[in-house]
C-alpha cells in the first residue's frame, strides 16, 4: 500500500508547527472524547458521544447506563493520559510494562483480577471463526511481539502502527480489553512519530471487525491496512483544517445524521421496530440532540436491511446479534 499522500499531509502539518497552545488543547480535548466514545462503542458500550463527554469531562452520571459503561469511559480517558505520557519515549524503548499499564487502566474496577495480566484461559470472539492462540503460548508470543515492536524497521509510521495493532489483537493476550489496548497502542505509535491519533469510526465498526477477521483467517490484509490509513488521513485533515483556521471538528457530521422517523422511513420499517432494535443494540445511536432525540448515521439504513434479511432467514435475536458481532 502506498502511504505517500499521508507523508505529504504530515509534512504540510509540520509546516504549521508549533501550533498555538490553545488550539492544541482544543484538539486534544476533542480527540480525548472522540477516541473514548468510538473505541468503547466498537466494543458495545451504549454511551453516546454527548454522554461520553459528560462522563469524562464533568463526572456526570447518565441515567439508564450501567456502572461498567461509565467506568469504560473514565478508564479509557485515563489510559489515553498514560499514552500521552509515553509519547516522549521511542518505540524501541517500549516495554511489556507499558502495554500492561495501559490494559490495567482499561479494566480498572471492571475486572481487576484480569487487569494488567496475560490470560491463562482460552478465549473466543462471539460470532467469529477465528481461533485465538493457546493461553500457554501467550507469554512467548508477547515476547516475540515486543522484540518486533522495539526492533529497527523501515515501515511507514502508519503502516507500523496498524501492524502493531493487528499483531497485538491477533495474539489476544488478555481476557478482555484487547481491542481497546490495541487501538491505544496504535495511536501511541502514531503520536510518537508526530501523527495525530487515528479514529476508527463507529460507522466503520462492521468493516473494521470484518477486515480484521478476514486477515486473521488467512485472507488479505489490504482492507484492514486501508481502513487504518483512511482513519489516519481523516485525523490529519482535522489537524490541517484547524491549523488553517477552519473547523477542526469534521466529526460528528451531525447535519447528515437522521432522526428515528427518517431512518424508519428510509429503511422501510416502523419506528417501534427501530426503537426495539436500538434497545437490543442491533442499531447504533450516533448522537443525541439537546432535546433528547436519538440520531442515526445513514449507514444504519444498510444495517436495517441486513437485520431484515437475517430475520427472513428465521434467525433468532441471539443469532442475529452474533452475525452482527454484538
Amino acid at each position: 500500500m502506498n502511504y505517500d499522500h499521508l507523508t505529504r499531509k504530515k509534512k504540510d502539518l509540520d509546516g504549521y508547527r508549533p501550533l498555538p497552545p490553545a488550539l492544541v488543547r482544543n484538539l486534544e480535548e476533542w480527540f480525548r472524547v472522540e477516541l473514548t466514545y468510538t473505541s468503547n462503542a466498537i466494543e458495545g458500550n451504549t454511551l453516546t458521544r454527548r454522554e461520553t463527554a459528560a462522563v469524562i469531562e464533568k463526572g456526570i452520571t447518565v441515567g439508564g447506563k450501567s456502572l461498567r459503561e461509565h467506568l469504560e469511559a473514565t478508564n479509557h480517558a485515563r489510559a489515553l493520559d498514560v499514552v500521552n505520557s509515553l509519547v516522549r519515549k521511542k518505540p524501541s524503548a517500549l516495554t511489556a510494562h507499558d502495554i500492561l499499564s495501559i490494559h490495567g487502566l482499561i479494566l480498572n474496577g471492571i475486572e481487576d483480577t484480569n487487569a494488567a495480566r496475560y490470560r491463562n484461559v482460552p478465549v473466543r470472539i462471539s460470532g467469529s471463526a477465528v481461533v485465538m492462540p493457546n493461553p500457554v503460548k501467550v507469554p512467548s508470543l508477547m515476547e516475540d511481539f515486543l522484540r518486533w515492536l522495539t526492533a529497527r524497521n523501515s515501515l511507514h509510521p502508519v503502516a507500523f502502527a496498524g501492524e502493531a495493532h493487528y499483531r497485538l489483537v491477533t495474539i489476544h493476550p488478555f481476557v478482555d480489553g484487547n481491542g481497546r489496548t490495541a487501538r491505544l497502542l496504535m495511536n501511541l505509535l502514531l503520536l510518537m512519530r508526530g501523527y495525530p491519533p487515528a479514529i476508527i469510526r463507529t460507522r466503520d465498526r462492521l468493516a473494521y471487525i470484518g477486515a480484521l477477521e478476514r486477515a486473521q483467517l488467512g485472507g488479505a490484509r489490504s482492507d484492514f491496512d486501508a481502513l487504518v490509513a483512511k482513519a489516519a488521513e481523516r485525523s490529519l485533515d482535522i489537524y490541517l483544517a484547524a491549523a488553517r483556521g477552519q473547523s477542526a471538528e469534521s466529526e460528528p457530521e451531525t447535519a447528515s445524521l437522521m432522526k428515528i422517523g427518517a431512518l424508519a422511513k428510509a429503511a422501510g420499517v416502523t419506528v417501534p421496530t427501530i426503537r426495539f432494535w436500538t434497545a437490543e443494540n442491533l442499531l447504533e445511536v450516533a448522537d443525541v440532540t439537546a432535546s433528547g432525540y436519538q440520531l442515526y448515521s445513514p449507514d444504519m439504513i444498510a444495517r436495517c436491511e441486513l437485520i431484515r434479511s437475517l430475520k427472513e432467514q428465521r434467525l433468532t435475536l441471539a443469532e442475529i446479534k452474533s452475525r452482527l458481532g454484538q
